[in-house]
């Protein structure tokens, strides 16, 4: 292994000089390009043409760029009360949230944290104790193949071991893992992937386990691998039988990404806990909560101090996040037929799209529609291919991230017919570039 002290970093005026981006190794990298502004689908870039955001920012920016009723919600709330600390105080924002997204998950208690990972965190940290308090502690934890649920520790201990947290690998505790049986337009083999993950479910399930985790629907990070309703509510009579608790981590399925407000009640499960995230404020500030139950909230209560939740977060219920949480909400309520209708869309484009050679596997869910590139090479994250097609999407105006060699689409709710045709023919000439 070569000397990092040797290494030289790349010498451009394009490369900030004190900035560190996330997931990007700087010596093999292009340096990014620099937004200026950005207004509903479109990003203006500096020295460079406007970009569609088909990938809304890493999934966050669900109503478009600088929405001018969010951000007006967010500059009354700042000249009202910017920040306060939550664990001797409430204010109105938050209480008003926690009433909606109660309404909405049908979840009686919200906890507040900052981001989808640490959302993730407290889930976990609420499921384990809560068998602690109950004097018969669970140790087990059961995920999915393929999972991503963030990047701190116990975020990471839960995901697919992979070379992300590779460097971790003995600090991580043991999670048992089911496979997911992915699916997609034309899969012949379903039912039987379906019926091997759920016999080893219930295998793991024989021994009393603290929770059983799940992206429901859909696995963002892992490829946009998508599986069937009845597949998830085979899942949950399966933790029921065995009297476990489920987590949904819907930090990038909630708010309508899949068509429905929530994952969880379009697969027509009721997780005890459910992590949210990304769309919550949309894409405005950062935020996360964890929804849980009026049962798992009642474990906590009692004189002893040990039954306390002890965890927080110094921007635990922001004023200013709960106010774009608000509004964004309001703009769900308003215009449901934007999330609900999305995938009528998308169905004709990726319909005509996968007759192309290079593309296989083909699916479709809500406003997320995703398929592999059927190249030669290392399959996964570290294909190549995909930045072929990235490179080629941004000449013709479009902003992708593939994920290796998955390509796919997650635009904000109000990219336009146009613009979401010249996403498709920018993927198109992407693939012909292979």
């Amino acid at each position: 292994m070569r000397n990092p002290e040797s290494v030289q970093i790349p010498q451009s005026p394009r490369w900030e000089p004190h900035l560190w981006p996330p997931f990007t190794q700087i010596t093999s990298s292009s340096p990014p390009k620099r937004a200026i502004s950005g207004k509903g689908a479109l990003l203006a870039l500096e020295s460079h043409p406007p970009l569609i955001d088909a990938i809304s920012s890493w999934w966050v920016t669900l109503h478009g760029h600088a929405h001018p009723y969010i951000a007006k919600e967010i500059a009354n709330q700042a000249h009202t009360l910017e920040q306060v600390i939550f664990a001797n105080f409430t204010h109105p924002q938050a209480e008003l949230l926690a009433t909606r997204l109660s309404e909405k998950t049908g979840l009686q208690r919200l906890f507040f944290s900052d981001d989808g990972s640490t959302a993730v965190e407290v889930a976990l940290k609420i499921a384990c104790q809560w068998w602690k308090n109950r004097n018969e502690p669970r140790h087990q934890l059961i995920a999915f193949e393929g999972a991503y649920h963030g990047d701190t520790f116990g975020a990471m201990a839960l995901g697919e071991r992979n070379l992300f947290n590779a460097p971790f690998e003995k600090m991580l505790f043991p999670v048992k893992r089911v496979p997911w049986p992915s699916t997609w337009w034309g899969d012949l083999d379903v039912e039987k992937k379906e019926r091997l993950a759920l016999e080893k479910l219930a295998e793991y399930l024989e021994t009393p386990t603290a929770a059983v985790i799940m992206e429901p629907l859909i696995q963002g990070a892992g490829g946009m691998a998508m599986v069937r309703e009845k597949f998830l509510q085979k899942v949950e009579n399966l933790i029921r039988e065995a009297k476990t608790l489920l987590i949904a981590d819907e930090v990038l399925t909630g708010f309508g990404r899949t068509g429905n407000l929530f994952a969880s009640k379009k697969a027509g499960i009721s997780p005890d806990l459910m992590a949210l995230s990304k769309g919550l404020t949309g894409g405005f500030l950062p935020m996360g909560v964890t929804m849980a139950s009026e049962k798992i909230f009642k474990g906590f209560l009692g004189e002893d101090p040990k039954s306390t939740f002890w965890h927080g977060h110094s921007f635990t219920a922001n004023p200013l996040g709960c106010a774009a949480a608000n509004a964004s909400l309001d703009l769900l309520d308003q215009e449901p037929q934007l999330f609900e209708e999305f995938e009528s869309r998308h169905f004709p484009h990726l319909k005509s799209l996968s007759n192309h050679k290079r593309v296989k596997n083909p699916r479709l869910i809500g406003t997320i529609a995703a398929f592999n590139l059927d190249v030669d090479g290392v399959k996964g994250y570290l294909n190549n291919a995909g930045l072929i097609v990235k490179e080629e999407a941004m000449k013709k105006g479009v902003f992708l991230r593939p994920l290796g060699d998955v390509i796919y689409l997650l635009p904000p709710l109000c990219i336009s017919d146009e613009q979401l045709e010249q996403c498709y023919s920018a993927i198109t000439s992407g693939l012909n570039c292979l």
